[in-house]
């Protein structure tokens, strides 16, 4: 299957949201569960409840509590594209969502981008805009939290992740 997919997941957030993560685009375990970060693999999950020492991140109703408690709003930069499989290496005829759905109604102070191929098309696409329209929001690259990343270990993308802390 080689379509282009339409981005499925609505993005996370309200208006005390003061931290937009963006990925680039859910994998298929995340489009069939209707949530972010659904792979049981993917780290994101359990980076966060090590940052913020919480507990029991494994389903998607204590993961939308935590995030509405620590004002972590979550979207992806892509609005739709072609991607074989969850493979970001693949992705092809991208479409960027546009963030002013977000950064017109949220407190966003910094935007963290997870991952090379995120980051690049931000970078590409978003960034020039972003940084005109909202020069105050710091803009985060961080390392990819798929299991496909294994140039860090999970030690490692804690520590990474502490930016957004910071």
């Amino acid at each position: 299957m080689n379509d282009i997919i339409i981005h499925p997941l609505e993005p996370f957030f309200d208006r005390n949201s003061k931290i937009l993560i963006l990925g680039s685009f859910p994998s298929i375990k995340s489009r069939i569960s209707g949530f972010y970060y659904q792979h049981p693999r993917n780290h994101f999950w359990r980076i966060l409840e090590k940052l913020y020492q919480a507990k029991s991140l494994n389903n998607i109703n204590a993961q939308k509590k935590f995030l509405k408690t620590h004002h972590i709003a979550l979207w992806d930069v892509l609005q739709s594209c072609k991607i074989k499989n969850s493979n970001d290496k693949t992705i092809s005829f991208p479409k960027m969502n546009d963030l002013n759905q977000i950064l017109d109604k949220a407190k966003i102070e910094k935007i963290a981008i997870t991952g090379k191929k995120a980051f690049a098309l931000f970078k590409k696409y978003q960034e020039a805009f972003v940084k005109e329209a909202y020069p105050d929001i710091q803009i985060l690259n961080l390392p990819s939290s798929s299991p496909a990343n294994l140039n860090f270990s999970f030690e490692q993308l804690v520590k990474k992740y502490q930016a957004i802390l910071e």
